[in-house]
This record gives C-alpha cells, structure tokens and sequence, in this order.
C-alpha cells in the first residue's frame, strides 16, 4: 500500500483539513470503508461499495480507497479500523449501526483521523455521521402494498430492533392501511443484517402464512429468490435496486444513494472544509431513491406510489403525522402533530393497529 505524506505534518494533518485548512499532498488521500457484509451481497454493502467507487472515479488519482468487508459489530470492528489508521487512511467511514461504539473509541484514540458513522447518533470534533430517512421510503412502498396485496397479509422481515428498523416498519404499517384498512403485518427477525438462509427461511414462512407481499430491512436478495421460486409473490428490492428479480417478485425498490454524500465529504477534506456534522437525508435531497416501478403492478398502484413520492419530496406529506396512537392504545402524536427527528431517533414501539408483539 502506498504511504501517505502529507504537506501538512504529522499528526496534525487530518485536524487542520476539519479546521479549514486545506491540506495538499504527495501522494493520494487514502479513504477507507468499513463494511458489515460482503460487497456482493446485492443490498446495504453494495451499495455502499458503488458510493466508494463513485468517490475512487470522482477524484481520480487525488484520493486512494480500500476496504473491509463482513466484519462483526464486535470488538472486531476495534481492529479492523485500526489496521486502516495503520494503513494511512486519514478519513474512514464504518457503515453499520453496531460500529457506532468501535468509531466513538477509534475517534478518541486516533485524533488525527476524520471519521464518517452511519447511521449512528455520536458526534465528536472529528467523527461526524450520515444517515437515510429511509422510513420516507418505505410509506411509498407500503402505499404499494396495501394495494397489491390479495390476502391482506404483508411481511415485514426484520434485521434488528433498532430504531431505524422501527421506523421502516411503522410507515410500512400506516401507509398499507391508510390504502387498505384489513391489512396486517406480519413481522418476522432474523436478528442479523445479512443471512441469507436466515432471510430466505423467513420469506418461506410467511409465505406459507398466507403473505403474499414482502419487504425486508436485511440485506441479501434470498428473500426475493424465496418469492420467485414461490411464484405470485411482491417483494420490493432493499438498498440497492435489485433488478435481476424485475420484473417480479421485485416491482420497485428502496435505494440508498450514498455516493453524493462520500464525494462531498471526501471533497471537504481534499478542500480543507470538513467539520463534524450530523446529516440525515431522505427522498428530497437524494439520499433515498424509489426503483423503478415495473409494469407488473398496475397503473393506478404507480400512480399512488409516484404521488406519495412527489408529496414526501415537496414536503406536504410527513409519513409520522397524527394522529397517531402507540400499540397500546396510548397517544403518540395529536391531529396533525408531526413527529421530531428526535422522537423518531429513539422510537421503540409499534403504532396502534399492529398486531405483532413488539420484540424484547
């Protein structure tokens, strides 16, 4: 691997780009990505891994990127970066929730590095974090759905009861039933965010339920060979587009954008402009794309969908507005209340009407 030497000196490089500073070098700035699953996995690390790619063609021979992939949200994590620190990256970015702890400490450790957490919630001077509103998403797949379904069941396959998991499958619920009041969700955790044995079983099982329509917050598409081999089943792609299973079971997709957001900030520290932030993005600014809606759905079901989707854009529709009650029958939000970024940062329970017990 090459070795970086910066103009700026030693460790005080990284800081003087966050405090404004341009910082010029030798050699390329080396950029490192830390991923959950394998970058082929066809949903979360893939798409993250076209992100790095983007950055690798936007910048050329200015900046140098490597990564590591499947690695656990354990004291693993701690190593894995480190070795990057070791490798030269100045500015790394762990992609899962469960690296949120391993990055707090690897920030304290390492000073003089930039740091970039997804979807996570702890900020420091040098570690800023990204996230998706990808609950803005899943109204309009959940429009979808309440819609094609003819049994009246969808199934929700779950990854971990955390709030970003939460979120997907409230929106999922509200707007299935704002179209289609007799819709229950059925909620299967596999507890993991890529199995795909795990996925492809719980697809099986809801299936065999009677569900006949599927969403997921895991990242394989053995969910949707599941609904293939099933026949007649809805599935919507997760993270990326998925398109090897269009037209059906895959009828439209969920897809996180998150190469504009890695040129950017690579961009800020090539430019000396980098500072700690908290970015949280949905439809409107990119960070959340619908798939292509294919034509084995009908024309009044695109029709609703491309309409939830110019009113979540324009800022007319909040997927959570009350008024809204929580599982047990306790208010949440008031006519017309919509609710805060912070109340759905930490949101910990199901929406009146789901049926499902929450998860312990």
């Amino acid at each position: 691997m090459k070795r970086r030497t910066l103009l700026a000196t030693g460790a005080g490089a990284a800081v003087a780009a966050a405090m404004g500073v341009p910082v010029r070098a030798d050699d390329p700035l080396k950029v490192g990505f830390i991923y959950i699953g394998p970058v082929g996995d066809g949903g979360w690390t893939y798409q993250h891994d076209l992100g790095r790619r983007e950055v690798q063609d936007h910048f050329g021979d200015r900046v140098e990127t490597i990564y590591q992939e499947s690695v656990p949200e354990s004291a693993d994590a701690i190593g894995a970066i480190t070795q990057m620190v070791m490798a030269g990256c100045k500015l790394i970015f762990t992609t899962s929730f469960g690296f949120m702890d391993a990055t707090v400490a690897a920030a304290e450790q390492f000073p003089d590095v930039l740091f970039e957490h997804a979807t996570g919630y702890r900020t420091m001077p040098n570690l800023a974090v990204y996230d998706a509103r990808f609950y803005e998403g899943r109204a309009v797949l959940g429009t979808m759905a309440g819609m094609l379904t003819r049994t009246n069941k969808i199934g929700y396959i779950g990854s971990h009861p955390v709030p970003e998991v939460i979120q997907g499958i409230n929106s999922t619920f509200l707007h299935a039933r704002k179209v289609n009041p007799d819709v229950e969700l059925v909620v299967i955790w596999a507890y993991t965010w890529f199995d795909p044995a795990k996925e492809a079983d719980a697809a099986k099982a809801m299936i065999e339920q009677g569900v006949d329509v599927i969403l997921q917050h895991t990242d394989s598409t053995a969910p949707q060979a599941a609904a293939r081999e099933a026949g007649n089943v809805y599935t919507f792609g997760q993270a990326s587009d998925m398109a090897e299973f269009k037209p059906m079971p895959r009828v439209a997709s969920i897809i996180d954008n998150w190469g504009p957001h890695y040129v950017a900030r690579v961009g800020a520290v090539l430019d000396g402009t980098w500072a700690s932030q908290h970015v949280w993005g949905g439809i409107a600014d990119g960070f959340v794309q619908i798939g292509e809606i294919t034509d084995a759905v009908p024309a009044e079901v695109k029709a609703a969908a491309e309409d939830m989707i110019a009113r979540i854009s324009s800022g007319e529709h909040h997927p959570f507005t009350g008024p809204l009650n929580k599982q047990d029958g306790t208010p949440w939000l008031a006519e017309g209340e919509v609710a805060t970024d912070e109340q759905l940062a930490s949101l910990n329970f199901y929406v009146e009407g789901m049926t499902a017990e929450y998860p312990s």
